[in-house]
């Protein structure tokens, strides 16, 4: 037997080919929009200065400090500064925050659904029937 007819070699051919070839206009289209998106993902609104999408809040705290004047509010230039610490830049004192009052919130309520089981066990136990009343005829 061959290995495969005219047909699948032609087929074989013209993927090796369409490989060769690249990507289509289409697609050079949807790279080309994605990059320029990207590449303005943030834009300074005081002196219109763009970063790329990858830029982290340190990077962009960076700029505020040392392009523009010192006291200039970090928010006035990038929105995404609203609530960044800049002596916590990576967030962990603000995680070990979170973590240390999610722990809490559930300490206290198992305190207090081992309250309620008490009070539920208390008034389930004395409204009972008595066992005087089973067994007297």
């Amino acid at each position: 037997m061959g290995k495969g007819s005219n047909a699948q070699k032609a087929q074989a051919a013209r993927e090796r080919n369409q490989k060769k070839q690249g990507k289509t206009e289409e697609e050079r289209r949807a790279a080309s929009a994605k990059a320029a998106k990207d590449a303005t993902a943030f834009v300074c609104k005081l002196c219109k200065q763009t970063f790329m999408v990858n830029a982290r809040p340190p990077v962009l705290y960076l700029h505020v400090t040392s392009k523009h004047e010192p006291g200039t509010d970090p928010v006035s230039c990038f929105d995404q500064l609203a609530g960044f610490d800049p002596n916590d830049p990576k967030g962990e004192k603000k995680a070990a925050e979170e973590a240390a009052q999610k722990k809490a919130a559930a300490a206290k309520k198992k305190a207090s659904d081992a309250a309620n089981l008490d009070l539920l066990l208390d008034a389930g136990l004395g409204s009972g029937k008595s066992a005087k009343n089973k067994f007297t005829k």
